[in-house]
């Protein structure tokens, strides 16, 4: 959707918004896959609520980027604005054993900007793609480490009242791959409560991580990660590798020689080639296994 032409655009500057028109989402998502849109970026926290009056009043539809790692977007030209929030480094303020942090902060930068503050407990996560808000919304987790353990507060867009507002972390529920934000909340900041741990120690955690990572995910691929999470009691990844589909593929969209639960763009998949593949390896697994698996990625279509 192109919106720099019409009068809204300058109600928008004048909020602090920057538009970057005709942006492709190929650039920004780290499957390397999506159409184009006009891109709105949120420079000021506290007038999202007065943009997105803006918008519904021109009845402009939108959706909200975060780090662009755990989605899958359509081709073509977007029948929707971009909201996005421009990243700050390092985003993260420490005051005893909170961090104070940016929705739009890296969450890898955030672990080891704690870690270089001794505040431990998220070494896990030091190789998950993205961006903290992200990661809060899918409650992102990896060796036993889940970010939603940690939350205290989380300020943020309530789309059901129109306003920022701030919830504690008993207000939240944090389930496997799931929390209880509604659709279109955006996540702003958050109040992490760490355990104190020493610097060397986190690093000796964060090593081990990372060298399970290398050996069986495919770091230097294009991928949105997991693409089905794991069923009560079962492993996707584990399903798809026994039926023999690892390098199985559809176009340029391929399940991952690696890590079978990590589909992969290995030139230039289109939106459709990755559906398919995800289509086809799930009937393959129901009628293998009987188990329905359920996306983890997000997917944007027209």
């Amino acid at each position: 959707m192109r919106i720099s032409d019409k009068p809204v655009a300058a109600r928008l500057a004048a909020l602090g918004v920057e538009l970057r028109p005709g942006v492709s989402l190929q650039d920004l998502t780290s499957l390397g896959i999506g159409g184009a849109t006009d891109l709105l970026l949120i420079r000021r926290y506290d007038t999202l609520p007065d943009v997105i009056r803006e918008l519904k009043n021109e009845s402009i539809a939108y959706k909200f980027l975060g780090g662009g790692t755990n989605v899958l977007v359509a081709d073509g030209e977007l029948p929707w604005v971009m909201l996005h929030l421009p990243s700050a480094k390092p985003g993260v303020r420490v005051e005893g054993n909170f961090a104070y942090v940016d929705a739009a902060a890296d969450l890898g930068g955030t672990v080891t900007f704690c870690a270089k503050n001794d505040l431990g407990g998220m070494e896990g996560l030091i190789g998950v793609p993205g961006s903290i808000g992200g990661a809060l919304r899918m409650n992102a987790g990896a060796y036993g480490t889940q970010i939603g353990s940690y939350v205290r507060e989380v300020e943020l867009y309530r789309a059901a009242t129109g306003e920022n507002e701030i919830l504690r972390g008993e207000e939240i529920r944090f389930d496997y791959r799931h929390t209880s934000f509604g659709p279109d909340d955006v996540m702003l900041r958050v109040k992490l409560e760490l355990p104190s741990k020493p610097y060397q120690e986190i690093v000796a955690g964060i090593k081990v991580c990372n060298e399970k990572r290398r050996a069986s995910q495919p770091l230097n691929q294009k991928s949105a990660g997991c693409i089905f999470k794991n069923p009560p009691g079962a492993s996707a990844g584990r399903m798809i590798d026994d039926l023999g589909l690892k390098s199985f593929r559809v176009g340029d969209a391929m399940v991952s020689d690696r890590h079978a639960n990590f589909f992969v763009n290995v030139g230039n998949a289109s939106c459709d080639d990755m559906l398919g593949l995800i289509d086809e390896v799930r009937g393959r697994v129901k009628s293998s296994f009987g188990m329905d698996l359920e996306n983890e990625v997000i997917l944007w279509r027209n």
